[in-house]
């Protein structure tokens, strides 16, 4: 016993060592940040579209009866406020607050509504531990309004060179959602007959519940290449964590992976996991890309020069702002004092009247000023062209020459001297990076603490793979081994923490014990006002899931209501929450309406076949019973000798 104690000591600390080395190395390596910023912006903005659908389907959601016994309407103000941080985090206002408030809600509301079973579209787990990891990196040094509010706190500089960060920001998200995901998914799969048989990626788009519209069957119907891609994608999910640090296996695995989520977005119906996972690989793009697009981008020269009022704040902010947002860096700010007379075109201009307005010189030796002047600025940074070409249009350049003069002519100027060179604006320092400061401490207190944590998450991951992925998957039963039986709920309690607040959890996506008896669906149609039948715009008369219905209601319903492992009761709470919210669009409500429930056979094989898509789309249905909605009630009636229980 001693000598078991003494091992697992050694191992621990030997894991910690590793760690820490790996930490110190990381803090070291100083690479470009736009990355990591360019992750952010499109990780808020995944997020954002996420929340919008959860408001959309707000009432199927969360509303134990749609529009008849609804949730509280403070779920829906929470919604806009998720959807608000969102925004902010995309755009990098205030962004560590807004990581901070992203990530609560991620967590809150899996767990205190439907999303933790009912809509659980396998996109919330992978969404919180990236969000939870935003509230440690500093993904606001580039592509941000954080960076625009530091500069607006003193006068106007140019820009200087682009940010940096330690490379663990980029390693530490793909190691926790890409490779983790990967390995862990992979042990899982190896236990599916259908993908040790190489049709893994070919069963999901047969079946009518999984698929999209697009008509992949010239892929799907081609054998040797639905095998190779099967293989290939079990294959790449072993090899990722092993080679995805090296710099040389970088862009093969980049260019693999972003072509096997974009499959995933264009077959399949649950593209924001697709779309989720392909943001992931942004932060996998060289450096060097980085650095070669920053210089691609730049102009060789400024096209525009404008000069500027530095005595003026508000000319400051403009000169900030538009130096901010001037990707090319095509625009140069001169500040009058000490450029003006230094320019031929600007001689014989009184200096009362240089103060008043901004003025510009193009490439050309042209000169501009006021309204032009911004129209030209506009022009010569690309992207914002179309704005400056409105703002010249008849009409629109006088209304704008009004309001310019309105603010010109009632603007603040400083004292000259000292008062110049004062901050243009004032910023209190961020209360998360303060907080950082006192608790975190040093580099060496916070690689230690840093590696401390990587740890704590490692065990968790290891627990997750070692008890669903490897043991549940070989067939032990804890039950049955009498020391293994606290163990076992241990490893339980570890993996409901993990999964509420890491979002590490078994990965087990699309596998046998999920297709294997899939072979019956349902669908839902009811009279029109005419006496002929429609389909209810849900389930399609082929079998498929039409649009917006897909990602996490395509899980509620292909993943909970209706499975091989049926049961009446949920299935019929699933058609009571359907048919009420689908109900008042098609002209029905609660108060008195029928709808027909019908059922089709599909092939759910664990072999490729020819043709199986259209063959499974055109099987026909038969009437299995109805839907009796009376005074707010729904009754299911099955037509006799139907049972759902084992579909």
């Amino acid at each position: 016993m001693c000598y078991i104690r003494a091992v697992q000591t050694h191992t621990r600390s030997a894991m910690k060592s590793s760690l820490l080395k790996l930490v110190h190395w990381g803090f070291a390596q100083s690479v470009p940040a736009t990355g990591l910023g360019l992750f952010r912006l499109l990780f808020g903005l995944l997020a954002f579209q996420e929340i919008l659908f959860l408001f959309y389907f707000r009432h199927l959601i969360f509303d134990p009866l749609p529009y008849v016994d609804q949730a509280s309407p403070m779920l829906h103000i929470l919604l806009l406020a998720w959807a608000l941080a969102a925004l902010c985090l995309a755009v990098g206002y205030r962004t560590r607050v807004a990581a901070v408030v992203n990530y609560l809600f991620w967590v809150l509301f899996p767990i205190f509504t439907p999303m933790w079973h009912d809509f659980d579209g396998g996109l919330d787990q992978l969404m919180i531990g990236s969000s939870l990891l935003l509230m440690f990196i500093p993904a606001e040094r580039a592509l941000s309004l954080d960076n625009l509010r530091a500069r607006l706190a003193k006068p106007y500089a140019p820009a200087g060179q682009p940010a940096t960060v330690s490379v663990l920001c980029y390693l530490l998200p793909v190691t926790m959602a890409l490779a983790a995901l990967y390995l862990d998914a992979g042990i899982h799969k190896l236990s599916a007959e259908f993908w040790r048989n190489g049709v893994g990626s070919w069963l999901p788009p047969t079946h009518p519940y999984y698929m999209n519209a697009w008509d992949w069957s010239w892929l799907l119907d081609n054998k040797p290449a639905e095998k190779t891609l099967g293989y290939t994608i079990l294959l790449f999910q072993f090899v990722f964590p092993a080679l995805f640090w090296h710099r040389r296996a970088r862009v093969p695995l980049m260019a693999l992976g972003a072509t096997f989520h974009t499959g995933i977005i264009v077959s399949l119906n649950i593209y924001p996991f697709g779309f989720a996972m392909l943001v992931h690989y942004v932060l996998m793009v060289p450096f060097r890309w980085w650095r070669a697009l920053s210089a691609a981008c730049r102009a060789k020269a400024p096209r525009l020069t404008v000069f500027y009022d530095a005595a003026c704040p508000l000319c400051n902010r403009t000169a900030v702002c538009v130096n901010h947002f001037d990707v090319a860096q095509a625009v140069e700010f001169k500040d009058l004092q000490t450029h003006a007379r230094q320019c031929r075109a600007l001689d014989g201009i009184p200096e009362s009247e240089l103060l008043r307005d901004l003025y510009a010189l193009d490439d050309q030796g042209k000169l501009y000023q006021g309204v032009d002047t911004y129209i030209r600025i506009l022009c010569a940074m690309g992207y914002a062209a179309p704005l400056g070409w409105l703002l010249s249009l008849p009409g629109v350049h006088a209304l704008a020459e009004l309001i310019y003069r309105r603010i010109a002519d009632n603007r603040q100027r400083l004292a000259c001297g000292a008062a110049c060179a004062a901050p243009v604006a004032t910023d209190a320092a961020d209360p998360w990076t303060l907080l950082a400061q006192r608790y975190l401490g040093d580099d060496q207190r916070r690689a230690r603490r840093l590696a401390k944590c990587l740890l704590v998450l490692a065990i968790f991951q290891l627990n997750s793979t070692l008890h669903y992925g490897v043991l549940y998957r070989l067939g032990f039963k804890p039950a049955e081994v009498e020391w293994s039986a606290p163990l076992a709920l241990l490893s339980n309690a570890m993996l409901t923490f993990s999964h509420a607040l890491t979002g590490i959890t078994p990965h087990a996506l699309y596998m046998h014990d999920h297709f294997e008896g899939f072979d019956q669906i349902v669908g839902i149609t009811y009279q029109d006002a005419g006496g002929k039948e429609q389909w209810l715009p849900f389930v399609n008369e082929q079998g498929r899931i039409v649009a917006p219905n897909w990602a996490r209601i395509q899980c509620m319903w292909a993943n909970v209501a209706v499975t091989a492992h049926m049961k009446t009761d949920r299935l019929e709470k699933f058609l009571r929450k359907i048919t009420a919210f689908y109900g008042p669009a098609v002209g029905l409500d609660t108060r008195n309406a029928v709808y027909t429930l019908k059922l089709k056979h599909v092939t759910v094989p664990s072999d490729w076949q020819a043709g199986l898509r259209a063959q499974n789309l055109a099987e026909p249905w038969r009437n299995i019973g109805r839907l009796v909605w009376q005074d707010g009630m729904m009754r299911m009636e099955l037509v006799d000798g139907v049972k759902l229980e084992a579909m």
